[in-house]
């Protein structure tokens, strides 16, 4: 199915009744640029059985003995099944289960698929969800994770050494290797994405150690954002900031910038404002923002709060 029609169809299911196929969010992003970390605390947020998450890094063609021969690594689309995973994801914008491939991270084998069957969102993670027309035709909210290179690759080396075995000099070397096809295939996605979030320190400024990081938000003017404007009303510009500014492409784009070092009431006040737009009856979730037992982010939950805001928010 082209993309225009996949975008008709999701269109009719809409008119008829929106409640038949589920919100669909990308979050795509380099390896090891947060992008489980966001996903996984959308998940606990949303609670049991009200989302589900994919991971298209599923998708790759070779498990990691096999790719020691390949001119290509996991960042370039010939070593994954792109055409499958369009298959797929257009199934799942429409409502429809799928039998999703299963890649173990942890030893590098590809394992039993598994049975995916669609909730009222679904979260699409990974490498390359907003690479083609067609993947980026399913989804109605799309992220990308732009941390600045030299914080990225270390979340790499301490993930990589941690969680995957490798030795530093090893995920050093396959960073080096990787950068072209970083460059060629997964930065480009960028400009796809209604929404592009960086953590990094405040420019300027020299917090101490242990500071958590910074967020800065591009809000594109793709899809309708929460009216962050008015809910920051009462909230002074030392918590957090909203402007307009010059995107890499030059168009406008309202970039909020939440600062790490501000006291973690002011956000929440934001947050709040944000949960009770919503109109649910709910509590605001207490795991957003969570990096660890003990360790949470206010950057993080607030970024994670406007996402839940597209997951939430009635359609229509």
């Amino acid at each position: 199915m082209p993309d225009k029609l996949m975008r008709m169809h999701r269109a009719t299911i809409d008119a008829g009744n929106p409640r038949k196929r589920p919100v669909m969010l990308a979050i795509a992003g380099d390896s090891a640029a947060g992008k489980t970390t966001l996903t996984q605390g959308l998940v606990e947020a949303l609670g049991p059985g009200a989302s589900v998450s994919v991971c298209v890094d599923d998708y790759h063609k070779y498990d990691r003995q096999e790719r020691k021969d390949k001119p290509f690594t996991p960042l370039h689309p010939d070593c994954n099944y792109i055409g499958i995973m369009e298959q797929h994801l257009q199934l799942l914008a429409t409502g429809q289960p799928i039998l999703k491939p299963v890649y173990d991270h942890s030893t590098g084998e590809l394992t039993r698929p598994q049975l995916v069957e669609p909730s009222d969102a679904v979260i699409i993670e990974g490498l390359l969800p907003l690479h083609s027309k067609m993947a980026r035709a399913c989804f109605d909210v799309s992220v990308y994770l732009d941390p600045p290179e030299e914080i990225r690759r270390e979340w790499k080396i301490k993930r990589d050494t941690s969680k995957r075995g490798y030795e530093a000099e090893q995920v050093v070397a396959e960073l080096e290797r990787r950068e072209p096809e970083s460059e060629a295939f997964i930065r480009p996605q960028r400009s796809h994405a209604d929404i592009v979030v960086r953590f990094a320190p405040i420019e300027g400024r020299d917090d101490p150690p242990g500071t958590p990081l910074s967020a800065t938000v591009l809000l594109r003017p793709t899809i309708r954002h929460p009216k962050l404007h008015e809910m920051m009303a009462d909230v002074g510009d030392g918590a957090m900031h909203l402007k307009l500014m010059r995107d890499e492409d030059g168009k406008p784009v309202d970039a909020l910038h939440i600062h790490g070092h501000a006291p973690p009431e002011d956000s929440r006040m934001v947050a709040k404002a944000i949960w009770d737009s919503l109109g649910t009856t709910d509590p605001l979730p207490e795991t957003l923002g969570q990096l660890g037992p003990g360790e949470r982010n206010e950057p993080l939950a607030l970024t994670q709060l406007i996402l839940l805001y597209h997951l939430m928010r009635p359609r229509g």
